[in-house]
C-alpha cells in the first residue's frame, strides 16, 4: 500500500537534494559543443556504469536487459511519505509526455531499505504507478558498495519504535541513454515536461 503523502523534515529534504545535486556537479562531464539539457550532463562519468540486482519478480537484471531504451534510476523506499511517491509521479508524467516514445523509457526504483521493503510489497508499489516499472532489491551488504558506486547518500533515521523509522537519501535519478550508458542526473523537483525534453534529446541521438 502506498504510504500516506506528510510533511518531512523540509532541511532534511533539502540536504539530499543538494547532495545529489553538488556530487553529480562534481562529477559532470559536460561539452560546450553539446546539447542543452535540463538535467545535469555526466556523460563520460566514470562511475555508476552497471549494476546486477534482483528485481521484484526475482528475476537478476543488468543493465543490457534495457537495451533500446532510457533508463531512469531513482533510489528510494516505499515508506517515503512524500519524495519518491513524488518522484515515482513524475517519472509516469515523464512516460506519457514521450508519447509513441512511452515505451521506450524503463523506470527502475532501486530501495534503500531492503528490510523492510519486501518483493511483494515493492510489485505492489510499482503496479499502482506503472506495471512496467521495476524495483531492484540489493542485499544490505550489496547497498552499501551500490551507493558508494552511484554517489548515493541514504541514512537511517530511528523513529519512536524500532520498525517505524525513516530513511534520509539523495533525491534524483540517474538516467542512461539506449546503450546503457551513463548521461544525465535529474534533480528532484524538475518539471516533467523539462526532463521529457531532455529525453527526446536522447532518444534524437539513438536515430
Amino acid at each position: 500500500m502506498i504510504p500516506t503523502m506528510i510533511k518531512r523534515n523540509t532541511l532534511k529534504l533539502i540536504a539530499a537534494s543538494a547532495f545529489g545535486l553538488c556530487v553529480a556537479g562534481l562529477f559532470s562531464a559536460c561539452s560546450p559543443t553539446g546539447p542543452s539539457f535540463t538535467a545535469i550532463d555526466i556523460t563520460g562519468a566514470d562511475y555508476a556504469k552497471d549494476f546486477a540486482l534482483t528485481d521484484h519478480n526475482g528475476q537478476l537484471r543488468t543493465l543490457k536487459d534495457f537495451q533500446g531504451k532510457i533508463v531512469m534510476v531513482f533510489f528510494g523506499y516505499t515508506q517515503c511519505p512524500d519524495v519518491c511517491p513524488t518522484s515515482m509521479t513524475e517519472m509516469v508524467a515523464i512516460k506519457k509526455l514521450l508519447g509513441a516514445d512511452g515505451d521506450r523509457l524503463q523506470g527502475l526504483f532501486v530501495t534503500i531499505d531492503p528490510e523492510r521493503d519486501k518483493p511483494e510489497m515493492l510489485k505492489a508499489y510499482m503496479e499502482a504507478f506503472d506495471p512496467s516499472f521495476l524495483a531492484l532489491v540489493p542485499t544490505p551488504d550489496k547497498l552499501a558498495v551500490l551507493a558508494k558506486d552511484y554517489k548515493v547518500y541514504y541514512k537511517k533515521v530511528d523513529g519512536p519504535t524500532p520498525t517505524s523509522y525513516t530513511m534520509d537519501h539523495t533525491a534524483g535519478s540517474y538516467v542512461y541513454d539506449t546503450q546503457g550508458k551513463l548521461r544525465l542526473f535529474t534533480r528532484y523537483g524538475t518539471k516533467p515536461e523539462l526532463t521529457t525534453a531532455d529525453l527526446k534529446i536522447l532518444l534524437q541521438q539513438a536515430r
